[in-house]
């Protein structure tokens, strides 16, 4: 009976993460680039239990344990992992909004000087002249947007072109580049959309926009989350069953604990 509480309560634990995991994922339904995240369970360790039929002679010779010996331990959390199915493309005109048609990531500098990666493509100008995130990280390489810059075009490829006050010839301002990852499954989210690469994931490789695999960039367009609403709720009314049910587990555990405790009055 405490095997059976203590399995229940793993279940109920599981399961809450689960259901936070989905929250966060409605809370974001309308974040640009947000990646959905799921809940990854693995079965904890399985153990022999000394309550079921003795292994036959056979087993014994053979070092085999009969599967009908073995007993679960409850449910473990093997991680959170972030889908990265691509979103899809909004319309909206700014020339700073960029969405990237592709596995590509923009790469960012953190104010302590390293980097971190994004699909969030809503940029601005920030006080420095460059092109950084709305939270005010900019691009890496670095790229500088005058103050007399009238116009500014973003090409498919990455060329950054702007025309500026006197000038009727556009120039080149600088080139977008995208990374990729081995591992793009296993890259750990930080918060403000932003992701760290590891060990999983691999070191982030770095192309130009428009070489093959990295995507391309689409200017005037943003990516929406990819999470989609209905999907979600499903989810949601099955881990909540899930934990109805591991409630009913410890609930019955117990009374059966307070059975054998009245027994013995």
């Amino acid at each position: 009976m405490f095997d059976a509480l203590y399995i229940g309560a793993t279940g109920m634990q599981a399961q809450q993460l689960n259901v936070e995991t989905i929250a966060n994922n409605l809370s974001n339904a309308n974040t640009v680039g947000f990646k959905k995240g799921r809940v990854g369970f693995s079965d904890l360790m399985v153990r022999e239990s000394n309550r079921l039929a003795q292994p036959s002679a056979e087993d014994l010779r053979s070092g085999a344990l009969a599967q009908s010996q073995r007993v679960g331990a409850g449910v473990g959390i093997s991680g959170i992992g972030k889908i990265f199915d691509s979103g899809e493309l909004r319309k909206t005109e700014s020339p700073f909004d960029i969405a990237i048609r592709g596995e590509g990531f923009l790469e960012v500098t953190m104010p302590d000087g390293s980097s971190a990666y994004t699909r969030g493509g809503s940029l601005k100008v920030n006080k420095d002249g460059l092109l950084a995130t709305q939270a005010g990280y900019p691009l890496k390489p670095a790229i500088a947007i005058p103050d007399n810059a009238q116009s500014v075009v973003i090409g498919a490829d990455g060329r950054v072109l702007i025309k500026v006050t006197n000038q009727a010839t556009p120039i080149e301002a600088g080139q977008f580049e995208l990374v990729r990852f081995a591992g793009v499954g296993q890259l750990a989210a930080q918060g403000d959309n932003l992701y760290r690469a590891n060990e999983a994931s691999g070191e982030a490789i770095a192309m130009r926009a428009g070489d093959e695999g990295v995507g391309t960039l689409a200017q005037g367009f943003l990516e929406g989350s990819n999470v989609k609403m209905v999907d979600e709720m499903v989810n949601l009314m099955l881990a909540q069953r899930a934990y109805e049910a591991s409630v009913k587990v410890v609930q019955a555990a117990d009374e059966m604990l307070g059975m054998v405790n009245n027994l013995r009055k």
